[in-house]
């Protein structure tokens, strides 16, 4: 039980760390895609 208690912090505070940590990089443009645009151009 005392590992519930100790593990179960640690856990959602590493889970919120990488949830603002994605939507920083979602934000920032990280997850753009750069590729699909000029080759749109070709196939027209």
């Amino acid at each position: 039980m005392n590992s519930i208690f100790f593990l179960l912090p640690i856990a959602l505070i590493l889970g919120g760390i990488f949830a603002a940590l994605f939507v920083k990089a979602a934000r920032d443009g990280q997850f753009d895609d750069l590729d699909d645009p000029p080759e749109r151009m070709l196939h027209d």
